[in-house]
């Protein structure tokens, strides 16, 4: 089993929308090396932390499992679309997403501010890179284990 660490701005999709649907698709990814880490890394039955990003409180704030892989993203395909890719190809589709299903909330949440802090503890968390934006990084499990540690 792989771990995640997957961002979403919570006024698009928030963990309390996953919670409601119960079952969702992550959609929208729109950068070749997440995009590679879905198609490529992510398996059925790993777990990912849910991030909200570009918030007053940026932090983990749930957990999520994967439960399919390799679907391609309609949204891609879809004029309509606000993530509408006029480049890509039904036949050879260039936007990969996966399905995720709600597991808990983290409460407390934990902060960016506390995944900083711990940064020496956490070693190299690619959220905690300088520059980072991908909105999909992998987590080890050592990482993974001393995150949940931070929560009653």
């Amino acid at each position: 089993m792989a771990y995640w660490l997957m961002k979403s701005e919570p006024d698009v999709f928030s963990i309390d929308d996953l919670k409601a649907r119960r079952v969702a698709e992550w959609d929208g990814v729109r950068n070749y090396q997440v995009r590679n880490l879905m198609r490529d890394d992510m398996a059925v039955g790993d777990l990912a932390f849910f991030y909200h990003s570009s918030c007053e409180v940026p932090g983990i704030v749930g957990i999520m499992k994967i439960t399919k892989t390799g679907l391609v993203d309609p949204t891609a395909l879809d004029p309509t679309h606000a993530q509408f890719d006029p480049k890509s190809d039904p036949q050879n589709p260039r936007w990969m997403m996966v399905e995720v299903r709600y597991q808990q909330h983290l409460r407390p949440m934990i902060p960016l501010e506390r995944l900083k802090r711990e940064q020496r503890a956490l070693g190299d968390l690619w959220v905690l890179r300088p520059g980072n934006r991908l909105s999909i990084v992998p987590v080890s499990s050592a990482q993974w284990h001393k995150i949940l540690s931070f929560t009653p």
